[in-house]
């Protein structure tokens, strides 16, 4: 379709689908949905970056002779501790290597073994089933599925649009309010689908970029929509650990292929555990916290050395580049690492068609609880995930026709922040929220500080809500049209930060107070053990509180 400068306005539709988030997820449904629609795909950033781009180790299917489907399900359930949905994972180790089939035809070059297709082994997994491309597997797959989505007719992809709420007509979701530069406005659509990534960076030290804040979730909860299993964090092992650097993700790949994880004593600090290096993340997680609060260090050391230096150079060449950034040879000497919060096993609840409970809404990837990951994500099924789940809208059911609505001509709003609150006072409120949330639900959590820290939560969340930007995006009417000036604008983009960040922790916290056991990604000091009667889902919806869901067998 004709494709309207940037600096217009979108075309108020009503679209037949409106689609958030570009990463794989996004992009995948982009793909999948039947043709003839009209979709809209908003980024809400203006470059490249998502949580997909930045995967490094790979995507789980089963392509070897020796491996079959039954295995990696029973290493998936087996991953999830109990909670994996049956459904959910049959559909998946089913399609998984069609998906990869299909990735192949559309441009994806796997890195091979001769004629056959490399595999590694990742945490938990019985076979090496992991496919990869180096250790970019994440950014060559978003970069071909971005090539073709961008030939898609009907489709018009919008960069630096945030959807600011989804909006809700007749007990369906119709669409989305936006902020697109300076103007904030309603976009009338049949479908809406969420894959606006995880909620990583609601912590202090993670792996995942600042727009993982969870904001997908707090959409849709403030919507109406069920959440499920927020409880439910992986913190993965192995990010580079340095006081003057990021948090960045050392792919499980590197033990995978032999690489080993050492104490300040040189002694390995998983040997207890049955896997090893290779046991379940939350697992291995736990045990080097527990290793690094023995030894009052705030590092265990990665040994690449027993991986040959030519295997290394062509298989970890972003993560040798990286370390090289900051003075470290992964191959001369052993990197310091620790955990941190990497993938979010709870979400939005779906069912196998990506459908929410509210009609109208979708979800795919990340934001999404498909019940496939249980309590603890296996390594590397979430890419393939996105691309099964996207999968299943092809026939996606879509809401009635809908009568235009014809937008009024913008408004100017120049509303200044309330209570005396700055912009840095802001920012320094959401650094609080993450290391509140580090301290509090991290690997190891406690009743007392997730009491606390839901008192917190709340009591800023009562605050935050009185300030007059929010209360314009909270009763804008679909026809209107606001211009914000430049300030207006900053302060509502801070203040949507920190109000989604804020709901999305404090479901977080409800869930892990709700919860009174340990089991995947969920560990409580004072409940260090998981019970029968906990076997279930947490289910959080606006109109029925916290609840329990049965395990889909």
């Amino acid at each position: 379709m004709a494709q309207p400068r940037p600096l217009d306005p979108i075309p108020p539709g009503p679209w037949d689908v409106v689609v958030v988030g570009a990463g794989a997820a996004g992009l995948m449904t982009c793909l999948d949905l039947p043709a003839g629609l009209r979709v809209l795909l908003l980024n809400r950033n203006t470059g490249r970056r998502s949580s997909s781009r930045w995967a490094q180790g790979g995507i789980a299917a089963v392509t070897r002779p020796e491996d079959n489907a039954s295995s990696h399900a029973e290493d998936t359930i087996h991953a999830g501790a109990g909670l994996c949905d049956g459904d959910a994972v049959r559909l998946l180790v089913d399609e998984a290597p069609h998906c990869v089939e299909r990735l192949q035809r559309l441009g994806m070059a796997f890195d091979r073994d001769g004629p056959n297709l490399a595999t590694t082994l990742e945490a938990a997994h019985s076979h090496k089933r992991v496919l990869h491309v180096q250790d970019q597997t994440g950014r060559a797959l978003v970069d071909v599925l971005r090539e073709r989505v961008e030939e898609r007719e009907g489709l018009l992809h919008r960069r630096g649009v945030r959807v600011t709420k989804l909006t809700v007509e007749n007990g369906s979701c119709s669409g989305v309010q936006v902020l697109d530069g300076r103007l904030l406005y309603t976009v009338q659509a049949r479908a809406v689908v969420l894959a606006s990534g995880g909620g990583g960076h609601l912590f202090a030290n993670t792996t995942n970029p600042a727009q993982a804040c969870g904001e997908g979730v707090a959409l849709a909860s403030q919507a109406g929509a069920a959440v499920e299993d927020l409880e439910f964090v992986q913190f993965h092992p192995t990010a580079l650990r340095l006081d003057d650097a990021p948090c960045f993700l050392i792919s499980e790949a590197v033990r995978g292929e032999g690489g080993v994880l050492v104490d300040d004593l040189g002694c390995s600090p998983v040997a207890h555990l049955l896997r090893g290096d290779l046991s379940p993340r939350d697992q291995v997680s736990r045990a080097l916290v527990q290793s690094m609060k023995r030894q009052g260090v705030g590092q265990i050391w990665l040994d690449f050395s027993a991986i040959p230096r030519e295997q290394a150079e062509a298989r970890f060449p972003t993560i040798l580049d990286r370390c090289s950034e900051f003075g470290l040879n992964p191959l001369e000497h052993p990197i310091p690492v620790a955990p941190a919060a990497h993938y979010w096993m709870g979400g939005v609840a779906t069912d196998l068609q990506a459908a929410t409970n509210l009609p109208g809404l979708f979800a795919v990837g990340e934001v999404a609880c498909t019940g496939l990951h249980g309590a603890n994500r296996l390594a590397s099924n979430s890419l393939m995930e996105c691309l099964v789940f996207a999968h299943q809208l092809k026939s996606i059911e879509l809401g009635p026709q809908q009568t235009p609505v014809k937008r009024s001509k913008p408004d100017r709003c120049d509303l200044e922040l309330s209570s005396g609150e700055s912009s840095t006072g802001l920012m320094a409120r959401i650094e609080h929220l993450r290391q509140l949330c580090w301290q509090t639900a991290g690997v190891d959590r406690v009743v007392q500080g997730l009491r606390q820290a839901l008192q917190q939560v709340q009591a800023e969340e009562s605050w935050l809500e009185k300030q007059p930007l929010l209360q314009l995006v909270k009763d804008l009417d679909h026809a209107e049209t606001f211009e914000l000036g430049d300030s207006s604008r900053r302060n509502l983009n801070l203040l949507l930060d920190l109000h989604h960040r804020l709901l999305t922790s404090r479901l977080m916290l409800e869930a892990g107070l709700f919860r009174r056991e340990s089991r995947g990604g969920h560990f409580r000091i004072d409940a260090p053990v998981a019970l029968p009667q906990w076997q279930c889902h947490s289910r959080q919806c606006l109109q029925h509180g916290i609840r329990t869901r049965a395990v889909r067998r």
